[in-house]
């Protein structure tokens, strides 16, 4: 079945899922395709996203990504303010 859009364009709703009786469920195969899921890809499951009633489900790759490019970002960042400190205090010497 064909779902319509009506999250915006960062946000699709793929379809639905059941949980059997051993717990598993089957990722939908649009969203494997569009996500590039694959068969031994780990993924990581996030509970509590909106209260106590949701999951995310992450590619463990794509998590690493993630916050490898927060780690380079937090350097960065780190960096300036060192950078903006030390020119307060040679602000404050030539006072």
């Amino acid at each position: 079945m064909k779902m319509r859009n009506v999250f915006g364009e960062h946000h699709k709703c793929f379809g639905s899922m059941t949980v059997n009786a051993k717990g598993q469920v089957v990722i939908p195969a649009g969203a494997r395709k569009e996500l590039g899921i694959n068969a031994g890809d780990t993924i990581l499951v996030f509970g509590a996203v909106m209260g106590r009633h949701g999951l995310l489900l992450v590619k463990a790759e794509s998590m690493e990504q993630m916050l490898g490019m927060m780690s380079e970002g937090l350097a960065r960042f780190e960096k300036l303010v060192k950078e903006q400190k030390v020119k307060t205090a040679r602000g404050r010497k030539e006072r």
